[in-house]
């Protein structure tokens, strides 16, 4: 599959963003496609995760409130939704699908990029203060 994040840009502290992941080709009902986010210098963290088939939801620790994940099966898209941005929330936004064959549980464990295939190029957000 391939995967486009599109909705980033500078905003102000406060504003709301809505990122779109449109995805291009088949999403299986056991993926789960995912929201990671990374600043200059560190590793891709975890932001949001959803399952495609069962809508379950999973959210990083320190985004859990101000972000919400969902998509759109019709549209083979997945949406990440984030209020109240601040200026820590500034980014290379990117999302990812699992591909995996069955569906994985992540309730347990923190998704880590290793745990996702497929990738898109990023949407840069950056909010001003």
């Amino acid at each position: 599959v391939q995967l486009q994040a599109s909705g980033g840009g500078l905003v102000q502290t406060g504003d709301s963003l809505k990122l779109t992941c449109a995805v291009s080709g088949t999403i299986y009902s056991s993926n789960t496609l995912g929201w990671f986010r990374r600043t200059p210098g560190k590793e891709r963290d975890f932001v949001a995760a959803i399952n495609w088939r069962d809508n379950i939801k999973y959210y990083g620790d320190s985004v859990k409130d101000r972000f919400r994940i969902s998509r759109e099966n019709a549209k083979n898209s997945v949406y990440l939704q984030i209020t109240n941005l601040k200026p820590d929330d500034t980014a290379v936004y990117y999302c990812a699908s699992d591909e995996s064959p069955t569906r994985r549980n992540y309730s347990y464990r923190k998704p880590t990029p290793a745990d996702f295939r497929s990738w898109g190029q990023g949407t840069q957000v950056t909010v001003s203060s």
